[in-house]
């Protein structure tokens, strides 16, 4: 029976991986892809898919994840790559996406260079080897690229992709800094202001009130493609965070300073220790002066406020959100009340963005300690209440299972035919295209419908089994609903409890809050909504 195939054309190219620029260019890779799928009939390319200076050592690539969501999607059966260094160049991922992700899921993997096609025959036992090979040699190009930069930045140039707010890449030698004007001159402020008594929350207030834009949109307005990963998506406007950045960088007494993360292949970026900066004194223009830098770095030390861990411990810190600007919410004492009446001081929570910038930027969401734990108690005890119907629920799948079938049973069943009768008609469509009763056009129409039908049911029938499961295997020995059930009744909320429970905390202004717990994945709870007032 000759089935045919949705393929994805996968084209990559990273100069970081030493790949070579005519061999290995985008249009030669969609040039030789495009002429093997003319010489194949059972080969349609669905779409290509494109990623263009993303390293082969991470599969977290755009283009590639697309390709995925697809194949995922049933849109895509056949995977085509020039060669397998395109696919990639980590020989363990490789390794899991050939031998496993797509013979599970009856996807045909196609490297035309290799001359490899897994429809016609098991991959080889020297495709291991090939990829160990392909990550060798990236590994290699990655020491050799560190080194090189390693070399520049003891030298004193500038090897970022962007330049610190206050200067900009010479267009002559795009490793040297020459100073931005206009941004130079709100530095200067920012120091001068800050030496004038100004905090830094009153810095960035009057700067927003001012309407002068921050760094990272100043970026933006200027072309360049800058994205800060600290900011949130809704931030754009002067913070505290900012302004104590400014006021602690190097970089505007004219030293270059370098080298403040380091990451190795396949590893997440650390921040290196101060003594690990490569700081090189007098290599650009100095924005501020040395007497002001150091009236700064003193007063920044003067101003650090000692923390007492132990007795400003808050129960819900790290735990509370605003749910309209995503900022943390921030604790502030609320004032007794003296209306001829004893009053009763206590603590409420803040957007951090309202208490911070202003209303402009973001709403109050105030809501008092007491009545957050209170819905949360409340909420606890509701599924503390639902841990016996639970166990109910167990015991009876346990019985139950060897006696006649139950509703999931059944639902199974009947799926199990629908499948065999969705194959069925695959195969007779397939003969009536043999015997020329319907064209190719419409067989390929028929069999994608047939297909998709197909994986939807497969994918029923795999949840279907997980849930008849999920009492027994994920209910009774799961480690969180055992901790549940340790705490029993609760009267007041501790830290312990709420870090053991509690994921995340968002509060909205339109009176609501939604509750994210650690165990909502086992429990099917994934959020608990009330009205506060």
């Amino acid at each position: 029976m000759k089935i045919f195939f949705n393929a994805a054309a996968y084209i990559r190219l990273s100069r970081e991986d030493g790949d070579k620029a005519e061999s290995d260019s985008i249009s030669n890779q969609r040039r030789l892809i495009a002429d093997y799928v003319k010489e194949k009939e059972d080969l349609t390319v669905y779409d290509t898919y494109v990623d263009d200076g993303f390293s082969g050592t991470d599969f977290n690539r755009p283009s590639f994840r697309r390709m995925i969501n697809d194949i995922e999607a049933g849109k895509v059966n056949c995977v085509i790559v020039k060669d397998l260094s395109r696919f990639g160049r980590d020989y363990i991922d490789t390794g899991r996406y050939l031998e496993r992700y797509f013979p599970e899921r009856d996807i045909r993997f196609i490297s035309v260079t290799d001359n490899i096609d897994s429809a016609k025959q098991a991959y080889d036992m020297l495709l291991p080897i090939k990829n160990i090979f392909n990550e060798q040699y990236a590994r290699d190009i990655s020491k050799k690229i560190h080194a090189a930069v390693r070399t520049k930045q003891k030298a004193g140039e500038f090897i970022g992709a962007f330049a610190s707010y206050g200067y900009r890449k010479s267009l002559a030698d795009k490793n040297r800094l020459i100073v931005d004007a206009y941004a130079a001159e709100v530095v200067r402020r920012i120091f001068k202001l800050y030496i004038q008594g100004c905090g830094k929350l009153r810095i960035a207030a009057i700067l927003n009130e001012e309407g002068i834009v921050c760094p990272s949109e100043y970026k933006k307005i200027n072309g360049e493609n800058y994205r800060n990963a600290r900011r949130l998506n809704s931030t754009s406007y002067w913070t505290y965070s900012t302004i104590n950045r400014i006021l602690q960088n190097e970089m505007y007494i004219g030293n270059m300073v370098q080298g403040r993360k380091h990451q190795q292949m396949r590893s997440r970026a650390r921040t290196a220790e101060r003594g690990e900066w490569i700081v090189v004194q007098g290599t650009h223009e100095a924005i501020i002066d040395i007497d002001t830098w150091e009236k700064t770095q003193e007063l920044l030390k003067r101003r650090t406020r000692n923390v007492d861990l132990h007795r400003n411990t808050a129960v819900l810190a790290g735990f509370l959100k605003c749910g309209d600007c995503g900022r943390a919410l921030v604790k502030k004492a609320c004032q007794p009340e003296h209306n001829g009446k004893k009053g009763a001081s206590g603590v409420s929570y803040y957007c951090g963005t309202y208490v911070r910038s202003g209303r402009q930027y973001c709403t109050p969401h105030k809501i008092r300690y007491e009545t957050l734990e209170s819905i949360i108690l409340d909420d606890i005890k509701i599924v503390l209440q639902s841990m016996d119907n639970l166990k109910e629920l167990a015991a009876e799948g346990k019985t139950g299972s060897a006696t006649a079938p139950d509703g999931r049973e059944a639902d199974k069943m009947k799926m199990q035919a629908e499948l065999e009768k969705v194959r069925n008609l695959k195969k007779a469509i397939y003969e009536d295209y043999r015997e020329e009763l319907i064209s190719k056009e419409e067989f390929i129409c028929y069999r994608q419908d047939y297909c998709k039908r197909e994986e939807l049911l497969q994918k029923q029938l795999v949840c279907i089994g997980e849930k008849m499961n999920r009492i027994e295997a994920d209910v009774l020995d799961n480690v969180w609903i055992q901790h549940l059930l340790q705490y029993g009744e609760m009267e007041k909320l501790d830290r312990a409890v709420a870090v053991e429970m509690l994921h995340e905390i968002k509060v909205y202004e339109n009176h609501k809050i939604k509750i994210t717990y650690n165990f909502s994945g086992e429990l099917s709870l994934l959020f608990s909504d009330y009205a506060y007032g």
